[in-house]
C-alpha cells in the first residue's frame, strides 16, 4: 500500500490516543477533521493497492475540485440550518483565524470521505457494473424533479425543524435525474429503469457507514455538534437521534448529484475522471 495510506492510518490512531491521554485543546478542536483526513488517505491508498488507480494518486485535480464543491455544497446546508435549526456547534475556538480554517478543513472532507467509502464497498461487495446511461421517461423524470424542487423550496417558505428531512433528499431528486438527461451517471435513473438496482443499496450503505463514523468521532471531540430532531429525539446513538441516521442514506446520493452537476461545467477531461 502507498506510504500515504499508512500515514493516514497512523494519524487516526495517534489522535485517538492523544484525545484520551492528554487534555490538548488542539486535538479536541480538530479531532474530527483529522480522523476524516486520515480515513481518506487510508481508503484511497487501499484503492490504489487493489485497483492500481485512485482518486488522490492519479486524479488529484478532480480531488481538489471535489473538496471545493464539498465546501460550497455544505455551506448551502448550513444556510438551511440557519432557518431550520437542526444542529448547533459547541466548544468551537473563539479565535476566527482558528475557527474558520477548521470549518473549511472539515467541510472539505465530507464528500471525498463518503465517496471513497462507497468505492471501497464496491470492491468489498463486487457485482456487475452499469455500463450504460439509462434515461428516465418523462412520466417519471418530471415528478421526481418537481418533488425535489418542492423539497428545497418548502423549508424556505415554512421553516421548521420538521422540514429538515426534505433538505436531505431534495437535491437528489432534483439534480440526479437532470444529470441523467445531461449524459452523466444517474443513480435514480438506474434504479427506476431496473438496469442496475444494486447501486442504490450500496450508496445507502456507504452513507450509513459514513454517518456512523461521523457521529462516533463527533461524540468524543471537544469541538462538536448537537442535534434537534423532533422525531424520537430522545432515542440517540452518540449525539444523533436514531432516526436521524436515515438522512445519511439519501445525503450521499444528493452530494454526488451536486458534484456531478457542477463538474460538468468545469474544465475536467472525461478521461481524467475517477468518480464516474
Amino acid at each position: 500500500m502507498p506510504a500515504y495510506g499508512w500515514v493516514g492510518l497512523a494519524s487516526m490512531l495517534l489522535f485517538e490516543v492523544l484525545l484520551f491521554a492528554t487534555d490538548s485543546t488542539f486535538v479536541g478542536w480538530f479531532f474530527t477533521p483529522v480522523q476524516w483526513t486520515g480515513l481518506i488517505l487510508f481508503l484511497d491508498a487501499n484503492l490504489k493497492r487493489r485497483r492500481g488507480t485512485s482518486l488522490l494518486a492519479d486524479h488529484f485535480g478532480e480531488f481538489l475540485i471535489l473538496c471545493a464543491v464539498s465546501i460550497v455544497s455544505w455551506l448551502i446546508f448550513e444556510g438551511y440550518n440557519l432557518l431550520l435549526k437542526n444542529w448547533r456547534y459547541l466548544s468551537l475556538p473563539d479565535n476566527p483565524w482558528i475557527r474558520f480554517p477548521g470549518y473549511v478543513w472539515a467541510f472539505a472532507t465530507i464528500s471525498p470521505g463518503m465517496f471513497l467509502i462507497y468505492e471501497t464497498l464496491c470492491d468489498m461487495l463486487p457485482g456487475e457494473e452499469c455500463r450504460t446511461r439509462p434515461q428516465l421517461r418523462n412520466r417519471v423524470f418530471w415528478p421526481l424533479v418537481i418533488f425535489g424542487a418542492a423539497c428545497l423550496i418548502v423549508p424556505l417558505i415554512w421553516p421548521s425543524t420538521y422540514m429538515t428531512p426534505l433538505v436531505w433528499m431534495g437535491f437528489a431528486f432534483l439534480l440526479d435525474p437532470i444529470n441523467g438527461r445531461l449524459g452523466e451517471r444517474s443513480i435514480l435513473s438506474e434504479f427506476f429503469s431496473g438496469e442496475h438496482r444494486r447501486s442504490m443499496p450500496l450508496f445507502f450503505l456507504a452513507g450509513l457507514v459514513a454517518g456512523l463514523l461521523w457521529e462516533f468521532w463527533n461524540y468524543w471531540a471537544l469541538a462538536k455538534w448537537e442535534y434537534d430532531v423532533p422525531y424520537l429525539g430522545h432515542v440517540k446513538l452518540f449525539e444523533m437521534p436514531i432516526l436521524g441516521f436515515l438522512g445519511f442514506m439519501p445525503f450521499i446520493i444528493e452530494s454526488l448529484a451536486i458534484y456531478r452537476f457542477v463538474r460538468r461545467y468545469l474544465p475536467l477531461r472525461d478521461n481524467a475522471r475517477f468518480l464516474g
